[in-house]
């Protein structure tokens, strides 16, 4: 009951979230949508894409014509159209908006029952396709979903050291759970957060973090 709560909760504030905009001093081009979702699939974080599907079903319901949604997994090398699950930009016709919709639920459902755990995270790499996507899309607010524990292992060769241009995104972190070495030192936990935060917001984005399930409601509303 209290993981169900919880969940509904989450939900909830980001509903408050993306409706809310980001789309720059200037205010936003128009009134289109963009949502980006970067799901982590290292390890055992596969276990936790139950909550994923659970999010991404709930923003379908809340898009409307003219929105842009993707969902892209997050594994070695992030930064290719390949590992985009489903993409979508909804139709005028509420009739083939509604179709889309249910052709990307089952895009999605096919991927989590399918996933095999990846052997790194750019997460990086992920964020840079999410920025190129929305781009193209040129939605009038863009937000980039990071469903992950933040922690970003690349493979030999991978270079990501690069700065992220977000004037006028959101980025969010979603479900952001802690590592068993996190218990030993909390530290590393708070610098994961804190380096992010950082990137984004250098970057010139907005930075937020849902990880209390049951405080979220306060956190959003104020």
């Amino acid at each position: 009951m209290i993981k169900r709560i919880g969940v509904a909760i989450l939900l909830g504030a980001i509903s408050l979230l993306v409706g809310c905009g980001g789309g720059g001093e200037d205010g936003p081009k128009n009134r289109h949508r963009g949502v980006y979702m970067l799901i982590d699939t290292s390890g055992t974080y596969t276990k936790e894409l139950d909550k994923a599907q659970n999010i991404i079903k709930f923003l379908l319901a809340k898009l409307n014509p003219g929105d842009s949604f993707a969902v892209a997994r997050i594994d070695t090398g992030s930064f290719s159209e390949k590992d985009i699950v489903a993409k979508v930009t909804l139709d005028d016709r509420p009739s083939m908006a509604n179709q889309q919709k249910r052709v990307f639920s089952d895009e999605v459902d096919e991927f989590v029952r399918t996933v095999k755990p990846a052997s790194y995270t750019d997460i990086t790499g992920g964020v840079l396709q999410a920025v190129e996507f929305l781009n193209e899309k040129d939605s009038g607010r863009k937000t980039i979903l990071i469903f992950s524990d933040l922690k970003e292992d690349l493979d030999k060769g991978y270079i990501r050291d690069i700065e992220f241009k977000l004037k006028g995104f959101e980025v969010i972190a979603l479900n952001v759970t802690k590592l068993s070495s996190d218990n030993y030192n909390p530290n590393q936990y708070l610098a994961r957060l804190e380096q992010w935060q950082s990137r984004v917001e250098s970057g010139g984005g907005r930075w937020r973090v849902t990880n209390d399930m049951e405080q979220l409601e306060q956190i959003f509303v104020n």
